[in-house]
């Protein structure tokens, strides 16, 4: 089985849509994609109306969260959509991303950008508006090469010139309310050390003994040193360890299946879920 668990939509910053992602999986040979888009799960229906036979769809979210200052991605599985406190974050966080971008929009103005709220808004779509999309116009406008470049100290990055901070879990917070409607926790690229500051494995053993299920290891931003690291860890510590795409579509270089997961931990994933289940391709049709 080919299994990836991080994958995004236009329901947020991606650039398939749920039905040309879920295609796109099929056509890349995954048995398994999870939809993990950020704080939103707007993207399960269409996913799910169009989902291949001999696909299996892993819903999820990619949940913001911050500890101590540091940005910190908590993946989320199999939990109950409709479960009302975690709902009730998700859109807490929703509803902030508007005005933190149009904040950063403020700032990058004042650095000498000619961006604009349209044209963020443009990219966006009908997605949820975020830093990808800004990093997106700096691309257009000729300010950096590529959306990754926008993710300096000089530009978007976490404390960069133009950073705004937004509303935000607490990731131990974040643990329990996905436990508490059913889900499984993963921490998404726990050393990602190009994106800013990572939290201390002494933090992550604390998440584990809170109750996080797993680590996502195997993803573009770990080098093999820091995925024997993060291997070695979870052993000590009692955690999964994933591994998956963070596709994007054409946002981003990784491709669907770049990174996969082991059926074993799949396995213990979707036992450990009470929250939902994953659903497998009837055939779907097409948009």
């Amino acid at each position: 089985m080919r299994i990836d668990l991080h994958a995004h939509s236009t329901a947020s910053d991606g650039t398939d849509t749920p039905a040309e992602l879920v295609r796109n999986a099929a056509a890349a040979g995954l048995d398994v994609v999870a939809l993990t888009d950020h704080d939103t799960v707007h993207g399960y229906g269409e996913a799910l109306a169009a989902l291949p036979a001999g696909l299996t769809l892993v819903t999820g979210a990619e949940l913001s969260c911050r500890l101590d200052g540091i940005g910190v991605h908590m993946l989320a599985y199999l939990f109950d959509p409709q479960e009302p406190e975690l709902a009730r974050e998700r859109e807490l966080v929703r509803d902030d991303r508007a005005p933190r971008a149009r904040t950063m929009i403020g700032k990058l103005q004042g650095l000498g950008v000619d961006v604009t709220w349209e044209q963020v808004a443009r990219i966006a779509g009908d997605g949820s508006v975020g830093r990808p999309h800004i990093a997106t116009a700096l691309v257009e406008l000729g300010v950096v090469p590529t959306v990754s470049d926008a993710f300096t100290p000089e530009w978007l990055a976490d404390g960069g010139r133009a950073y705004a901070e937004k509303h935000e879990l607490d990731p131990f917070e974040a643990v329990r309310l996905v436990k508490a409607a059913g889900g499984v926790t993963v921490l998404a690229h726990p050393a990602a050390a190009k994106r800013g500051r990572c939290v201390s494995e002494s933090a992550i053993a604390a998440l584990a003994a809170a109750g996080l299920d797993g680590i996502e290891v195997d993803h573009m931003d770990h080098d093999a040193g820091t995925r024997a690291r993060l291997r070695g860890l979870s052993g000590e510590v009692g955690l999964l360890t994933t591994g998956s795409s963070d596709y994007h579509g054409s946002r981003k270089t990784c491709r669907l299946g770049e990174f996969t997961t082991d059926p074993e931990i799949y396995g213990e994933i979707t036992r450990r879920a009470t929250g939902a289940f994953p659903v497998p391709g009837a055939g779907g049709r097409e948009r």
